[in-house]
């Protein structure tokens, strides 16, 4: 299958998971300040590994990806139900800690720039 074809698919997964978590799971451990980042696609279309944007600190992270792996049956039958496709993937999630390096990258070159204008 095309590279093309899996990223297309993988937005609209993408798209459907973010509108799940947004407004169908009512986990508690769930953080609101959850976001799928990416989602790659196996090339036969049987997993979809997505990573998963939490605002918060370590405890939160490891309780939002817990209740999204408990709740994962739910969110593969409403995926299948938005996305029509042969198959419907099996969801992976892993946490998307490029965020939190961004910012950490950020602050450190923050942290050059004035000292180099003292």
């Amino acid at each position: 299958m095309s590279s093309k074809r899996l990223n297309r698919m993988g937005e609209e997964l993408k798209k459907a998971v973010s509108l799940i978590i947004l407004n169908e799971i009512k986990d508690p451990r769930i953080s609101p300040v959850t976001s799928v980042t990416h989602v790659d696609l196996t090339r036969d279309l049987r997993y979809a590994k997505m990573y998963i944007s939490v605002m918060g600190n370590e405890k939160e992270k490891e309780e939002t990806i817990e209740g999204l792996n408990s709740a994962k049956s739910f969110i593969r039958r409403e995926m299948g139900q938005r996305v029509k496709m042969r198959y419907t993937p099996e969801p992976i999630f892993e946490l998307d800690e490029s965020l939190d390096e961004g910012l950490k990258i950020n602050s450190i070159l923050r942290s050059l720039d004035e000292k180099n204008n003292k």
